[in-house]
């Protein structure tokens, strides 16, 4: 799953496509280098970011979504919390809907996915959107993490979301500790196990406790850790991962399929 972030502040590419020209060379780009999935977004998560309105979010992302479809054959999945916007989203040919929230921000999101077939993707992660960075860390976050997928899983089906249609993703840098993101990579088996009805996700690219370790590089310096991140956490289970650098993680990817294929 590629990233590409349609937005003016996001932590790594914020700003470097938010033009519909400059987003569909990237895309392009993306997709040569290997990407199966265009995950669009159009509103920042990272720490301090503003909530943007359902129609400015709906503004930065729809007409791309339509201009992608026209262009490429390949799965689009929208990167939002607001069901507004991912119904719009959905109508302009996304088939994915990707909510950082699990649901806990919209939960109509779930009518959305239920109504239009799409996929739903729920992250974990705790509290709203303008605290979801601020929250006192867990004493068990494995357990965390395993009630609120049971949660977000049992509210999608209660909208009749259908099982084969949810994924789940840890949310690593979401309401978690340093050392808790870490737990949850080396981890991620159990949680793969746990949930085997349903595809894991995980997003670890570029991410500030990749920086950590390496010496406090910033984004833009960050390949070597995103790439040992998403190595680690496929051999775990992970099924899918979602990145900013494709064409080396398909290449990582390929190594660790051909080792595993021996086991």
């Amino acid at each position: 799953m590629a990233i590409l972030n349609v937005t003016p502040d996001s932590f790594s590419d914020g700003g470097n496509f938010f033009s519909i020209d400059d987003a569909l060379q990237q895309a392009e780009q993306l997709i040569e280098d290997g990407a199966h999935i265009l995950d669009i977004g159009g509103e920042s998560t990272r720490p301090s970011s503003v909530r943007v309105s359902d129609e400015e979010e709906t503004r930065r992302v729809v007409p791309l979504i339509e201009a992608i479809v026209k262009r490429f054959d390949v799965p689009i999945s929208v990167d939002t919390s607001k069901a507004t916007v991912a119904e719009r989203a959905v109508e302009a040919g996304a088939e994915i809907i990707n909510d950082v929230s699990g649901l806990r921000f919209d939960e109509r999101i779930a009518e959305v996915a239920a109504k239009t077939n799409s996929g739903l993707i729920l992250m974990h992660l705790r509290g709203e959107f303008e605290t979801m960075h601020k929250q006192p860390p867990v004493e068990n976050v494995l357990r965390e993490v395993s009630d609120d997928f049971r949660e977000s899983i049992k509210k999608a089906e209660s909208y009749k979301v259908k099982r084969e249609n949810i994924a789940l993703d840890v949310g690593i840098g979401f309401s978690k500790t340093f050392e808790q993101n870490l737990e949850l990579i080396a981890k991620l088996n159990l949680l793969c196990e746990e949930f085997s009805d349903f595809p894991m996700l995980i997003g670890t690219s570029r991410k500030s406790f990749i920086g950590k370790i390496l010496n406090d590089a910033p984004p833009g310096e960050r390949l070597p850790g995103s790439l040992g991140t998403a190595a680690i956490a496929v051999w775990n289970g992970a099924k899918i991962v979602r990145v900013h650098d494709v064409k080396a993680t398909v290449e990582t990817l390929k190594i660790v399929d051909k080792i595993k294929g021996e086991l």
